[in-house]
């Protein structure tokens, strides 16, 4: 199974965009948003992934098929902090690997200090997140919880 991670164009923001439905539909489970009265999520951010700065969309392959993809952002502080945003692998493909060959791409893309959110809900992003943390970082991170945000948080720093 050949997994290939790319940066996403300008041009590719349409499927990103759809792919980005069916993130959002999956996380019904955990989130309780409703469809527009076009009977879509939508992402109010995906237009800022091509217009600002420290902002970074890739999409994820698997043999040549279009398998998920990840948002990434910068947040300022000191130093910058990477920050998985979204980050979505379609069904037929977890539990092949895919989703730790994308976030090792991804950390490995961005050294420095990072952080994993997940809802409190969302109990298999948890396990997902911990698990892939942990085997990244041999056990190196931090867990914590913030007043503005309602769920585990690893915390750790990528290597170049």
């Amino acid at each position: 199974m050949e997994v290939v991670v790319t940066k996403a164009a300008a041009e590719q923001k349409s499927v990103l965009r759809n792919l980005l439905e069916l993130y959002k539909y999956d996380f019904t489970e955990f989130d309780p948003e409703d469809v527009n009265e076009h009977g879509l999520f939508e992402y109010p951010f995906l237009d800022h992934y091509w217009t600002e700065e420290g902002r970074h969309a890739f999409l994820v392959h698997v043999d040549g098929k279009l398998a998920g993809f990840a948002l990434i952002r910068e947040i300022e502080s000191d130093e910058p902090v990477y920050s998985v945003a979204e980050f979505f692998v379609m069904k037929k493909y977890r539990r092949h690997g895919v989703g730790r060959e994308l976030a090792f791409d991804l950390f490995n893309r961005f050294p420095g200090q990072w952080e994993v959110a997940q809802m409190e809900e969302n109990e298999p992003a948890q396990t997902f997140w911990r698990r892939i943390v942990d085997e990244y970082t041999k056990g190196s991170y931090q867990e914590m919880t913030r007043d503005d945000w309602e769920g585990p948080i690893q915390t750790f720093r990528s290597l170049p």
